[in-house]
């Protein structure tokens, strides 16, 4: 029963992800674009590696009608193409309003193209994009949607958007239209967690509640530390996917602790900070000078900003600094193994990630060696020393099942046998990581435990 509850917080923590089908919808007026611009587009988005829905131009009904909308829901993005004639056909406008709908409510992206046509005729409805859409209005006079159509014309042309006549050469607009779809792709692709999180979700649910998602006049800053390999960083990745789309702007500054090492690895974080938010790169060169440029351009935006395996207190001072260098309502999570790392950053609340219990370390280790499906009382049984071995800690169970896996139960016998003497070097090394991460009294601690698991008659 207790592995079928791993099981289940493993099932729910990998289904939170929005089911993409598309990356980008296409919404045009075919008599203006079909031949032309919409081939040039789609034929340079497919080429690029972009799923890209097009509507083939069947004659619609209902069902097809049920079948754009889907479609549109299923999208990550959505492209705009507004022409002479888009605003003359209904269909364009209800794929307009689903389309800001969405934007709403899954947070989809939106580009505005202006192909032939100024953002000005679409906000006011003038020339002969006003034209088409007043010849619409007499169709349709006193239907109720008429006034939604007018709405999101001028929520679109207040949006930012790109326009032909800005650039010399279509190919230029093209190339243009296709990066703002593949920095969303970067952006707004979740993040891959571990192959079987085990434990994330009665892990991450208290840190979850101290992060009030639901509060915009607040900045929160959240602490989590912990050994390692014990899990940080996958458990704010898993926050991270689960919260991301309801920000303005979100970075996940990974690896902070190796990168720092690098020279100008800070600069380099400050630029991977405001690439990933602002979708630009600025080429900061100076610490300081990226500093600035972080306060001025986010200092509106609500962002959702996570900065994992920080082991130094500057670290925290460039990147994130003061509360005021975002907007109200932005979120940090922080990750170290130094918890007065995050007394010295003065965090809103800390959460102390713990080793896994003994129901889940064998759900994790199971995993990662025999499958789930194949749990003989033999293997069982042998598992049940190799936990003993791995201590709760996720990276050492997985490092430890992938060994083992494979192999008959004769082989682990003999595997678990020759570690009681000569210890398993890629376990070695994730014990050596966490040990490295404790200060002085820990490691005495840490030692102290080890030699009593030793006498004990555990394995060494």
């Amino acid at each position: 029963m207790a592995l079928q509850g791993a099981s289940s917080s493993l099932r729910s923590s990998s289904s939170s992800v929005h089911p993409w089908t598309h990356d980008t919808f296409l919404s045009f007026r075919g008599e203006d674009v079909r031949q032309k611009f919409i081939s040039h587009l789609y034929h340079a988005l497919n080429k690029r590696g972009i799923n890209t829905y097009i509507d083939d131009g069947l004659k619609r009904g209902k069902e097809i009608s049920q079948a754009l909308f889907q479609a549109i829901k299923g999208s990550m993005t959505s492209i705009i193409v507004l022409s002479k004639n888009y605003a003359g056909s209904r269909w364009c406008l209800k794929e307009l309003l689903k389309i800001l709908e969405c934007m709403e409510t899954i947070k989809q992206s939106v580009l505005p193209v202006f192909y032939e046509v100024d953002p000005s005729e679409v906000r006011n409805q003038k020339g002969s994009f006003g034209e088409a859409f007043a010849k619409l209005k007499d169709r349709f006079e006193g239907n109720k949607e008429v006034l939604k159509w007018k709405a999101a014309l001028e929520k679109l042309a207040n949006m930012s958007g790109v326009e032909l006549k800005n650039y010399r050469k279509e190919s230029e607009f093209i190339e243009v239209i296709i990066q703002w779809v593949e920095l969303r792709l970067v952006n707004e692709t979740p993040l891959s967690v571990a192959k079987y999180p085990v434990g994330i979700e009665c892990r991450k649910r208290d840190i979850y509640q101290h992060l009030s998602i639901e509060r915009n006049d607040i900045i929160r800053i959240v602490g989590i530390f912990g050994i390692g390999g014990i899990g940080k960083t996958t458990v704010s990745k898993d926050i991270y996917n689960q919260i991301y789309s309801k920000f303005e702007g979100s970075c996940f500054l990974s690896n902070i602790r190796e990168i720092s090492k690098q020279a100008e690895g800070l600069i380099q974080l400050q630029n991977t900070l405001l690439f990933d938010i602002l979708g630009t790169s600025l080429d900061v060169r100076d610490i300081d000078k990226g500093i600035n440029v972080i306060k001025h351009r986010l200092s509106s935006k609500r962002v959702l900003l996570i900065l994992d395996d920080v082991d130094e207190l500057v670290q925290i001072e460039k990147l994130v600094g003061d509360r005021d260098w975002f907007g109200l309502g932005s979120r940090i999570i922080i990750t170290t193994r130094d918890q007065r790392l995050l007394d010295n950053a003065k965090v809103d609340s800390k959460h102390v990630l713990k080793l896994l219990d003994d129901n889940e370390a064998l759900w994790l280790f199971s995993l990662h060696s025999v499958g789930k499906d194949e749990q003989t009382d033999e293997y069982v049984d042998l598992a049940k020393r190799a936990i003993k071995y791995a201590k709760g800690l996720p990276l050492a169970l997985a490092v430890l099942g992938s060994d083992l896996k494979g192999k008959s139960t004769h082989q682990w016998k003999s595997a678990l046998n020759k570690y009681k003497n000569i210890p398993n070097r890629n376990i070695q090394k994730v014990f050596l990581v966490s040990y490295e991460g404790l200060d002085d009294n820990e490691k005495e601690m840490f030692l102290d435990v080890a030699q009593m698991t030793n006498t004990r008659g555990g394995v060494n």
